[in-house]
Parts: structure tokens; C-alpha cells; sequence
């Protein structure tokens, strides 16, 4: 979705607060917005997926820092949208609350703390390194990217994948 002038001029106005350059930009974005979802959607959830994209716009328009990344954060959320109607469809939740819940009643303190220092011996040092920085020295993903010489992004996808391994040997 490349803005020109006039579009980009609409999408600051919105940006500062303008409720009619808002809903401009709204009518501007639907048909790419539409257009997206039908990529990356059930074809019954794109009537919702765009819906919901758009409301979200609205809503948190201002808390896009850089309007040049205006494009990519709308499809983040359109795709993000995508996904969660796609779980509800499918009745999928890769976080089984209730799975979770079972197996921690079903567990006595030390069995617990058994299970959950195998689980994390079985990460790779990588993964184990990080979610320890976070979760037992409780140290913020800025102060782990710097001790570490990461990025912060890769800090916080290995801190998720670590966290999802460790679930999925728990669970398991």
C-alpha cells in the first residue's frame, strides 16, 4: 500500500487527531485492507478480519510512532486478526488453558519444580540462557539485548520460544 501526497497528508491529519481525515483514510484503506484478508483468511472470516482491522485503526492510530510504517503495522493487524478468527473457527487454542490448569493441580510443589528444572535442562543453552535473565533475574529485554549482544527483537523470540518448548515439555 504506497501512500501518495495527498494520502499521506490524510494519513497525518488522522494521525493529529482529525476525525474527517480519520474517516478518509478509513475509505482509503479498506480496499487494500480487504485485499490483504483475502490472502491470509478463511474466506468467511474477511468481512470481520477487515471490519475488525479498520476499528483497530481507529483506535490506536496514534500510537504508530513512524507513519512510514504506517503499511506494515495495518497489515500486522489485519493478519493478526486473520489468525485469531482462524483459531476461533477451528476451535484451536496453542495455549490450552485448561490443559495447563489440569496439569498443575494434578502435580504436587515438588513435582512441579521437578518438571519444570527438566524442562528447562532441556532447552538449548541459548533459549535457557535467555529465559532465566527474564524470568529469575527478572531483567528487562533491553538490559538482556545488551549483556547478551542481541537485538531486542531476537531476545524476545528466543525468550517465546523458549517459553513455548518449555510449555510443550510440560505438557507433553
Amino acid at each position: 500500500m504506497a501512500l501518495d501526497a495527498q494520502q499521506t497528508l490524510v494519513l497525518q491529519s488522522a494521525h493529529a487527531g482529525d476525525l474527517g481525515a480519520l474517516d478518509t483514510l478509513l475509505r482509503l484503506c479498506r480496499p487494500d485492507v480487504r485485499r490483504y484478508a483475502q490472502r491470509h483468511c478463511l474466506i468467511s472470516d474477511v468481512d470481520d478480519a477487515v471490519q475488525e482491522a479498520l476499528m483497530v485503526l481507529a483506535r490506536k492510530l496514534q500510537s504508530v510512532r513512524t507513519l512510514a510504517a504506517f503499511s506494515g503495522w495495518l497489515f500486522q493487524v489485519v493478519k493478526r486478526e486473520c489468525r485469531r478468527l482462524g483459531r476461533q473457527a477451528f476451535q484451536y487454542d496453542p495455549y490450552d488453558e485448561a490443559a495447563v490448569e489440569q496439569w498443575v493441580t494434578s502435580h504436587t510443589t515438588d513435582e512441579l519444580r521437578v518438571d519444570l528444572a527438566a524442562a528447562l535442562q532441556s532447552l538449548p543453552p541459548t533459549h535457557l540462557e535467555v529465559i532465566l535473565l527474564r524470568d529469575f533475574e527478572e531483567l528487562s529485554i533491553a538490559e538482556i539485548a545488551t549483556q547478551l549482544q542481541l537485538t531486542n527483537a531476537a531476545v524476545k523470540s528466543r525468550l517465546h520460544r523458549a517459553r513455548t518448548l518449555t510449555r510443550e515439555y510440560l505438557l507433553a
